[in-house]
């Protein structure tokens, strides 16, 4: 086998082998878009975060959206994991409530709670102070972007944003919720409202993301965290609409768009008539499964537990290779955690999952 060498950003190329020509031409980027890549690429969902001692000693005496809006920070805490772990990609450090930060919403991020919102939504007056952003807004995305892609290489950057429905869900309850009563009674009680609502936050999401891509990220997510509590008749009138101008918005970005949601098992082919080229499937439904709900226009991303990680290292190898046997059935399959990586995780086994995955997964001409 050949010598691996590994440069400052976590790119793998072999000695006296080419290295990729660049972050589309990645292992990442190519199986998004269902093209033969040398190995199933390999990242993890909040990769950058609680699991490493480097990121809590970084983020020490410094709140969540300060961190979020010091670009030589949000660069150093996105390539932590890439050095660390050498994944195929990174994701922007950041949170889902950024930009609506950014048009005007008072809130915060509260340690131990997540994003508490002062003035919840209850009014037409209420969606109306939600204006629209652009560049200048959200000028420190925009930096730590470029900053990033210029550190990273060969290496794809993922940006990310919050999907409308998951938005507005933290602005009408005013943080997070189990049950998510008041957003639901929004929906059902003011349906005008309600899509006034999800309009305004699309238009939100598409200008964050559009500042992301033109900054220069490979590919983008689009998070629906709580879309899961939704039926699939609901989630067709009340969410699609909005999801589906986010991501039919960027049809002419160039770069993979990637939908994800937890508990979603049922909305999955909804999901993938969103617009998106990838679709995030959580750890509850095996690939193959999924696969054949959303449809073989699109690859899929996951799934294996968090949980999972957790345990002796022979239960996560048999994981991973279930993981990989059912993900076999999908047009392309990027390797990632059905969920965020929780953080008890031994940052050692993440490693170790992105050297099985490559290392089972290679083609024949990538071990040669």
């Amino acid at each position: 086998m050949a010598a691996m060498t590994t440069d400052s950003t976590g790119t793998a190329a072999r000695d006296g082998e080419n290295a990729p020509t660049g972050p589309g031409d990645s292992a990442f980027v190519r199986a998004c878009r269902r093209m033969p890549a040398p190995h199933t690429p390999v990242w993890f969902m909040r990769q950058a975060g609680r699991s490493l001692p480097e990121y809590r000693e970084i983020r020490a005496n410094v709140a969540m959206l300060e961190s979020c809006r010091r670009p030589e920070l949000v660069t150093e805490i996105t390539l932590q994991p890439v050095r660390r772990h050498g994944v195929d990609a990174a994701i922007l450090f950041s949170d889902i409530v950024v930009p609506v930060a950014a048009a005007g919403v008072d809130l915060d991020i509260v340690p131990g709670t997540g994003p508490v919102v002062a003035e919840p939504v209850r009014t037409a007056a209420d969606v109306e102070r939600i204006r629209p952003i652009g560049r200048d807004d959200v000028a420190y995305v925009d930096e730590a972007v470029r900053m990033l892609v210029a550190e990273l290489g060969a290496t794809p950057l993922i940006g990310f944003a919050g999907a409308p429905f998951t938005l507005a869900s933290y602005l009408v309850e005013g943080g997070p919720s189990r049950t998510h009563a008041k957003t639901k009674a929004l929906m059902y009680g003011d349906p005008d409202l309600w899509h006034a609502l999800c309009s305004r936050l699309a238009e939100v999401t598409l200008a964050f993301l559009r500042v992301q891509v033109a900054a220069g990220v490979s590919a983008v997510q689009l998070f629906d965290s709580w879309a899961g509590a939704l039926s699939q008749a609901d989630y067709r009138r009340y969410v699609l609409p909005h999801s589906t101008a986010v991501l039919t918005g960027l049809a002419d970005a160039g770069v993979p768009r990637i939908h994800f949601g937890v508990g979603t098992a049922e909305l999955l082919e909804a999901m993938g008539e969103a617009g998106a080229d990838v679709v995030g499937v959580d750890w509850r439904t095996p690939l193959d499964v999924a696969t054949r709900r959303i449809g073989p226009e699109r690859a899929v991303q996951g799934n294996l537990d968090p949980a999972v990680l957790l345990a002796d290292w022979p239960v996560v190898e048999a994981e991973v290779r279930r993981v990989l046997a059912e993900g076999r059935a999908a047009p392309g399959h990027v390797f990632n955690l059905g969920h965020g990586v929780l953080p008890e995780t031994d940052p050692d086994v993440l490693t170790r999952v992105v050297a099985l995955v490559h290392e089972l997964t290679a083609t024949p001409a990538d071990r040669s």
